[in-house]
């Protein structure tokens, strides 16, 4: 057992750093929310009925969306744009998706190698595509879901204001859509951009997202350019 969580460890971390942040913002959302209630003269209401709210759901989905976004267009930009020196990117004049001998798909594939790349094909085709369809799926289902609670928001907070209830499409075209979407956009580039110049020049001893600490400022890996 002690092995197994060894070999996950990276993962099982992060998850529980997502369970304790996810549980304090359902908390103090909860106590935010409630004042809000109070300031308008209206009853509060408990954690259960908070966390089946669209004022939780339209932050998680948020935030979600905007972090999905960040790798998917990653993902994306790194099959083709390189950053000479940059642990975050592949060598200059490696672009592009690779062979199938670079890939092991088809014939080229390993006797270990995952079923459907080695059934070529449509399937390894998928299988090829498949974390950048997933990503971009719950980035689109994410963003989606913030649309939808928003709208519910916004409709609760026009009603507390005596203000017309507004549809779907009036509220994905609205300020307060784009400036929940964009205030969290522009938020992931800058951190994707500055992770990617930054490990040019500076190092983290021990760290994957690191180059060696002796590796030259122009190497983008252990290998020479």
């Amino acid at each position: 057992m002690g092995s197994r969580i060894k070999d996950h460890a990276l993962s099982l971390f992060f998850l529980a750093l997502f369970v304790l942040a996810l549980a304090g913002q359902a908390v103090a959302g909860y106590f935010r929310n409630n004042d809000e209630l109070l300031d308008h003269g209206q009853p509060t209401i408990g954690l259960g009925d908070f966390l089946w709210s669209s004022d939780f759901a339209v932050d998680v989905a948020e935030n979600w969306q905007s972090e999905f976004l960040q790798f998917f267009l990653f993902i994306a930009a790194t099959i083709w744009f390189v950053q000479k020196g940059s642990p975050e990117s592949k060598k200059p004049g490696d672009e592009g998706p690779g062979s199938d001998a670079d890939q092991l798909v088809g014939a080229h594939a390993r006797p270990d190698s995952p079923r459907w790349s080695r059934a070529g094909g449509w399937r390894a085709a998928v299988f090829g595509n498949s974390l950048l369809l997933v990503m971009g799926a719950v980035f689109v289902l994410s963003w989606f879901a913030q649309s939808l609670a928003g709208t519910v928001v916004m409709n609760e907070e026009n009603a507390m204001h005596g203000l017309a209830a507004i549809s779907w499409g009036d509220y994905v075209t609205s300020s307060d859509f784009w400036d929940r979407t964009l205030q969290n956009w522009q938020s992931e580039f800058l951190a994707v951009g500055t992770m990617v110049a930054f490990a040019i020049y500076l190092r983290q001893r021990g760290s994957a997202e690191s180059k060696p600490v002796g590796t030259p400022h122009h190497q983008s890996s252990r290998e020479s350019d």
